[in-house]
């Protein structure tokens, strides 16, 4: 057991320590410094709060805490990185619905019942808030699970009028919530169950209506419903800790969501209202053109007459595991003396900051790796360039065609490279599910196959 003032100082360190672990992560150099510190930072968290006064029944704790540890680090271990977005919106589930659980807790809580006047208002108001954005986040965590793992179709569940149908369920639960303040014990436990039913289905119905290349944009949203939900949990608990966290990891995520929807032209209200404005309704431009077909020692001569090349990366560079590879390439070039780049979509992959991590786990030097802003002036001066497993985020349509659902959405602008070499499986659409016009273009060439075994024959080649 330790003093209240000793638990004090600890939150206190520890909210330091998750301040510092964000800041860490603004960079890819300091990104596992910044791991290291939340990591410490939560154990620092939990050993507090295990600990602390008032806090009864230590032996059950640590046994759920260790079992919880060995579910946790089974999982980290068998998921790959392809698989680390769906893994990241169940966890955001987890957070929204131990925040429905808290609050329900809470409520039944004898202390709760012996509050009297304004206080008694104000924790049944904490409660409904925290019940409410706990059940939209974990029931919209679990639909972006399903969309991202390819088991839930990204389809609305009302076509018509679904935004007047999401205000009409926001103003019951505030009417309900007027109820519920005012209401005895056993009225009270009807209106917030039938607010949690309700809140539940708003959340499928904002995350139902996204999809496409705005995913990545919905998880970091998530996220940030995540880290309010945490924090009205810690409203509810009376834990300082759990306030100031997830205070930090719901701005965090707000500002990375607008700082994500700036990048692609998309309106950051639009996103988190499931969709909110006007949507293309016309047919989308016919494609003309050729598609060009190539092989691995075409591309491996064309890369050894290039001055300057740029590899583009995408999902599909993640399923085939082929950034490995792809840095054996790199270094063979850059030895050859030709300049090599990678440019990066904001949102290339599904999970923000995806490529990368699957750069830096193959230890590609930071001072390559673009952002898409800093490269696509330099593309037109460009000998080659390859993109690995990348669809919607080279699509010209995004820039031509009005009627595309992706138009208006900033993009790798390659085609005004000398050449473009689309290393793909076959000729299918991307996840916003519209055909590539960069697929027909006279200076682009389709090498079909599996990313890591194409790049792997070219090295051949090259050597």
């Amino acid at each position: 057991m330790i003093s209240s003032q000793i638990q004090l100082a600890s939150y206190l360190f520890a909210s330091i320590l998750f301040i510092l672990s964000l800041g860490g992560l603004s960079s890819q150099e300091s990104a596992k410094r910044g791991v290291l510190y939340g990591i410490i930072g939560m154990g620092i968290a939990i050993l507090s709060t295990v600990l602390g006064p008032k806090v009864e029944g230590h032996i059950y704790i640590i046994i759920a805490i260790l079992i919880a540890s060995v579910i946790g680090i089974m999982l980290a271990r068998k998921v790959e990185m392809t698989s680390m977005p769906q893994l990241v919106a169940i966890l955001h589930s987890f957070v929204g619905l131990a925040a429905v659980l808290v609050g329900y807790g809470s409520y039944f809580d004898p202390h709760t019942q012996e509050l009297t006047g304004v206080m008694h208002t104000i924790h049944l108001v904490e409660i409904f808030i925290g019940v409410f954005i706990g059940a939209i986040t974990f029931t919209g965590s679990v639909v972006a699970w399903g969309k991202l793992d390819g088991k839930i179709r990204s389809k609305p569940l009302v076509y018509f009028g679904r935004h007047v149908v999401n205000i009409v369920l926001v103003l019951i639960c505030i009417y309900l919530c007027v109820l519920f303040v005012g209401a005895n014990e056993l009225s009270g436990l009807m209106y917030l169950n039938l607010m949690t039913a309700i809140a539940c289905f708003i959340g499928v119905m904002l995350v139902m209506a996204i999809g496409g290349a705005d995913m990545p944009v919905v998880v970091s949203m998530l996220n940030s419903y995540s880290g309010w939900a945490a924090a009205a949990a810690g409203f509810m608990l009376g834990n300082d800790l759990l306030i100031v966290t997830g205070a930090l990891v719901g701005s965090s995520g707000a500002i990375l969501s607008i700082i994500m929807c700036e990048a692609m032209n998309r309106s950051f209200w639009s996103v988190i209202f499931g969709g909110f404005g006007a949507a293309p309704k016309g047919e989308a431009m016919a494609v003309t053109g050729e598609v060009k077909a190539t092989d691995h020692e075409g591309v491996a001569n064309l890369l050894k007459e290039a001055k300057s090349v740029v590899i583009v990366p995408g999902y599909g560079m993640a399923v085939a595991k082929a950034q490995f590879p792809v840095y054996a390439m790199v270094e063979d070039l850059r030895s050859q003396g030709k300049e090599v780049r990678f440019g990066i979509h904001p949102v290339a992959g599904r999970l923000p900051g995806h490529m990368n991590v699957l750069l830096a786990e193959a230890n590609v030097p930071y001072d390559v790796v673009l952002e898409m802003d800093e490269i696509n002036d330099d593309l037109p001066e460009t000998d080659v360039v390859l993109v690995i497993g990348a669809n919607d985020i080279v699509n010209p349509g995004a820039q031509d065609d009005p009627n595309s659902p992706i138009y208006g959405m900033p993009v790798l602008e390659v085609w005004n490279a000398k050449d473009v070499i689309v290393m793909k499986r076959s000729m299918a659409t991307g996840y916003a599910g519209v055909q590539n016009p960069l697929f027909f273009k006279e200076n682009t060439s389709m090498l079909y196959g599996d990313a890591k075994d194409s790049v792997q024959k070219i090295n051949a080649f090259l050597n």
